[in-house]
């Protein structure tokens, strides 16, 4: 089955930010976004240690230690940016004044429920983070994720089996075969790989999958 790289995953979700749009990209996966929205379109990306106005990632040699994000990667800081006290950071994530969070997951429901900071496990090491914050406080959430785990089960399914980061706050999933849109009627595919069917992501996800209206 062809499958999208991470670079790939990280351009698709870019090519959704709209101009103007202030956007939180959680640790991990969804930092790589940043290295692909256009320089002509103004975005500006917040991080919940107290970042504003965030660019790509740094090249090699020109990283400044006291310049990371929430993931403690070095970043950069675009002309205009700013940083401010952790506190401030949270306020405005919890006070709804972003408009898009990207977030990893371990798992996510059809009707759009969150589970992205533990497994549960006896012998996992929780880590919320800022994501409950994030996924009650943003206008839109967006999850970025492999559609199965390294054991081949679906993390879109029909109930999440993981403790809940947040109920019903997640709109859209962009995996490496498909992007799905979610709601209170389930999950519909928005689009998928070339050479992926909806007969396959059926089978691999066990959802009774439709086409979005306009995919």
């Amino acid at each position: 089955m062809n499958r999208l790289s991470r670079d790939q995953m990280a351009a698709r979700v870019a090519r959704d930010i709209p101009e103007g749009a202030y956007v939180n990209l959680g640790i991990g996966l969804p930092t790589t976004v940043a290295n692909f929205l256009p320089a002509d379109k103004e975005i500006f990306l917040q991080s919940e240690n107290g970042l504003l106005g965030m660019g790509p990632a740094p090249s090699p040699g020109e990283e400044d230690p006291d310049l990371i994000n929430a993931g403690k990667q070095p970043v950069t800081l675009l002309t205009g940016g700013c940083y401010f006290h952790h506190a401030d950071s949270f306020a405005m994530m919890r006070g709804g004044h972003l408009d898009i969070c990207v977030l990893g997951a371990f798992q996510v429901s059809a009707q759009g429920d969150l589970a992205n900071w533990s497994t549960g496990a006896a012998d996992a090491i929780p880590a919320v983070g800022g994501a409950m914050d994030l996924a009650i406080g943003a206008k839109q959430v967006f999850v970025m994720m492999d559609l199965l785990t390294k054991q081949g089960q679906s993390k879109l399914v029909a109930e999440c089996s993981y403790p809940l980061t947040g109920l019903r706050c997640v709109s859209r999933v962009y995996t490496d075969v498909a992007v799905f849109d979610l709601g209170k009627d389930g999950a519909t595919v928005l689009e998928m790989v070339d050479g992926v069917t909806l007969a396959q992501l059926r089978e691999l996800t066990g959802l009774p999958l439709q086409m979005s209206e306009g995919a």
